[in-house]
């Protein structure tokens, strides 16, 4: 059976200042998939052994992103396969070292970008953008499945990313038994420290040094978003970032000259497609399928998570961080990122994975024999996925898996009341402007999602806990 390897890994980047400078989001992927090639450093080209291309379509990029790299690098009969949004980016890491295992490709590119800032001075500016002509549709679209936001949280408005996780960080607030003010430090603290880490990332799109306290307190360049989080707890996703890479086997890398110090082993790349909306989950503060993800890398890799050299934990917000930390037994004092985060680093929206894995492989590179881990989130904590890589060979090979069934068997389901009417205890809260978005646990045993809006008692609970206060329900609307 052929040995995985990954060879090559490149970015792209750029930083448009007015509308319609730099390039599109389908130049600058093809960009990076070209420096992923030349990045193998090969005396023959690894291009001309491509045989399948997997990229993201995220916000910017037509569904041809695929074809695009494939007539870029002279293979235009590749296979081409776009993943929609919602489809956890370690999917396609895992299927990439799928096929070359089972000899269905000899080597693939994968490959994904954004040019969210490029778009977003065009539209300030009513400046229309010049797009290519779309190729033919992909060899294949895939597409995700299950409910990721039940009809309740739609019709409250409770969908943004934003709101979700700040749902789940004042549930993890309250299972440990803090204090607004201590929680609010934590999440502060932790952020801190992700900053400075970017202020030593050369590629880092927001590296200007913030304090906790600058990130902890609302500002007029901090605006509160949903508490407890500001501007600067959330990702920044208005960015140009683009990420590729080449995995082929050792077979293949020996004929094409690739050396020895290019090649990165995988080791483990597990995922999770089961798919769980928040408020039917029984813990709230709680990630049972990425603990199911961690059990399993630690048993096939013969060491503790903890004990990994390198970790870049995905950062779209301090809940997924801290949430992680826990369920994966790491310390949550040591360092969770070696890029300084999608908050700091820049968070391209369907790409920061690979973004995250392009910085690994180059730490890999020089620290040869240590191991890093890097991780992904689809949806709001819904489709975990873990990836465990080393300059070194997997003894055992590599371990490729959706653990579906098992996250499955771990995860508590709660009964969720799509239309309520009773008395029960705050959950869980977060406040949106002059609106108090709730999930509550009914006497009745079920779960309630439901708002209150008014102004008063949204200030007072940014003051004062809310969770655990008695409520009574009447549909989507809760009173105190």
């Amino acid at each position: 059976m052929n040995i995985p390897v990954l060879v090559g890994a490149a970015t792209a980047e750029q930083w448009p200042e007015g509308p319609g400078d730099g390039v599109g989001c389908e130049e600058l992927l093809v960009d990076a998939a070209i420096g992923a090639i030349a990045n193998a450093g090969a005396g023959t080209t690894p291009s001309e052994m491509v045989d399948l291309v997997l990229v993201t379509q995220g916000l910017s990029m037509l569904a041809d992103g695929a074809q695009r790299i494939a007539a870029a690098i002279g293979r235009p009969d590749a296979r081409a396969v776009t993943y929609q949004v919602g489809i956890p980016q370690q999917t396609l890491l895992s299927r990439a070292i799928e096929a070359v295992r089972s000899g269905e490709a000899r080597a693939v590119v994968v490959a994904g970008a954004e040019t969210k800032r490029r778009d977003d001075l065009a539209r300030r500016a009513d400046a229309t953008l010049d797009r290519p002509q779309p190729h033919a549709e992909p060899d294949e679209l895939v597409v995700p499945k299950g409910e990721i936001v039940a009809r309740p949280e739609v019709e409250i408005r409770a969908v943004m990313p934003v709101q979700q996780y700040a749902l789940i960080d004042s549930a993890r607030r309250a299972a440990n038994g803090w204090s607004l003010d201590g929680h609010r430090d934590d999440i502060a603290a932790v952020w801190a420290g992700f900053n400075e880490v970017a202020q030593t990332n050369p590629k880092a799109a927001f590296p200007t040094p913030m304090s906790a306290v600058n990130i902890r307190e609302p500002s007029d360049t901090n605006r509160m978003l949903a508490f407890p989080y500001n501007k600067w707890h959330n990702s920044q996703w208005a960015v140009d970032q683009a990420a590729a890479f080449v995995i082929t086997s050792t077979e293949l890398a020996d004929s094409c000259g690739v050396d020895p110090d290019r090649r990165v082993f995988p080791h483990v790349g597990l995922e999770s497609s089961h798919s769980l909306s928040l408020s039917r989950r029984a813990d709230l503060h709680r990630w049972p399928a990425m603990a199911v993800l961690g059990q399993a890398a630690a048993s096939h890799s013969g060491r503790p998570l903890s004990t990994v050299e390198h970790v870049e934990l995905y950062s779209c917000f301090p809940a997924a961080v801290r949430v992680q930390q826990a369920e994966l037994g790491l310390d949550p004092a040591a360092s969770a990122t070696i890029t300084g985060g999608m908050a700091f680093a820049g968070g391209p929206f369907n790409n920061f994975v690979f973004q995250a894995t392009v910085a690994m492989i180059e730490r890999l590179r020089v620290d040869p024999g240590s191991m890093g881990l890097v991780t992904a989130v689809s949806g709001l904590l819904t489709k975990p996925g873990l990836a465990l890589w080393s300059t070194d060979a997997p003894p055992s090979g590599v371990m490729v898996s959706d653990l579906v069934d098992d996250a499955t068997a771990a995860t508590t389901v709660a009964a969720l009341d799509e239309h309520p009417s009773g008395e029960g205890s705050v959950a869980t809260y977060t406040v949106v402007g002059e609106r108090i978005v709730a999930i509550i646990d009914l006497d009745s045993r079920e779960r309630a999602v439901a708002a209150l809006d008014d102004a008063v008692s949204a200030a007072e609970a940014c003051r004062s806990e809310l969770i655990g206060t008695r409520v009574r329900v009447n549909g989507l609307k809760f009173r105190i």
